[in-house]
C-alpha cells in the first residue's frame, strides 16, 4: 500500500504545509514500521487516531491500522534519542494562536521525529521545498523560526539551539563565518 497516497487522498487540505508535513512523517514511519507500530514517537494510539481524524478524516480505516507496539519502544537507543529534547524546544516556542495544545503537541512530535531522517528536513517531511518548511515553522513556532536569521539548515539550527540551551559548545570556530564546516550548515539544499 502507498501510505502517502492514501493519507493525501483523505487530507483536509492537500496544499497545506502542516498536512503535507504530517503526511510525510506518518507515511515514512508506516513504510518503515508497518501498521502495527505507532508511527510517531511520543504519541499514543489515542493521539495518533486524533491526529488522523484532525488532518486525514477517514484515513484510519483506509490504512487498516492495528497498533500494538509503541513507537518509543521500538525506537529506543536509536537515532530518535533526541526527540524529547526537540519536542521541548518546539513547545517552548509554540504560538498559542496557531492551534490547540493537542495540535502543537502532535506537530512538535512529528517534526522531532522527522529530524531523525537522513535528508534535509523539508525532504524528510516530503515538502515541495525548504520555503514550505520555513513557512510551517514560522506559523507554529514563530519565535524559534525568527532566531534563524542567517538561514542555517533547519536540523543543524535546531541542534545548535539545543546546545545553546544546555550551554554546550560544539563549534570550534568563534563564528559561523570562520568555520570550515560553513557550507554544510548554510550551503544550498
Amino acid at each position: 500500500m502507498n501510505y502517502h497516497t492514501t493519507l493525501m487522498r483523505h487530507a483536509i487540505d492537500p496544499n497545506d504545509s502542516t498536512v503535507l508535513a504530517v503526511a510525510g512523517v506518518l507515511s515514512a514511519a508506516l513504510d518503515e514500521g508497518g501498521v502495527e507500530r505507532l508511527p510517531i514517537r511520543g504519541l499514543g494510539a489515542e493521539e495518533t487516531y486524533w491526529l488522523l481524524a484532525r488532518w486525514f478524516p477517514g484515513a484510519e480505516s483506509a490504512l487498516k491500522l492495528r497498533f500494538g507496539t509503541p513507537a518509543a519502544e521500538s525506537q529506543r537507543g536509536s537515532r530518535y534519542d533526541d526527540v524529547d529534547l526537540l519536542v521541548s524546544l518546539f513547545k517552548a516556542h509554540a504560538d498559542p494562536g496557531a492551534g490547540t495544545t493537542t495540535e502543537v503537541h502532535c506537530i512538535s512530535h512529528a517534526l522531532a521525529c522527522a529530524c531523525a531522517g537522513d535528508k534535509h528536513l523539508w525532504q524528510d517531511l516530503r515538502l515541495p521545498s525548504r520555503s514550505e518548511l520555513s513557512a510551517l515553522l514560522g506559523y507554529w513556532f514563530p519565535t524559534l523560526a525568527e532566531k534563524n536569521v542567517h538561514g542555517m539548515k533547519w536540523k543543524k539550527f535546531f541542534y545548535r539551539q539545543l546546545c545553546q540551551r544546555e550551554a554546550l559548545i560544539v563549534c570550534q570556530a568563534s563564528s559561523c563565518g570562520e568555520c570550515a564546516e560553513f557550507a554544510s550548515c548554510f550551503g544550498p539544499e
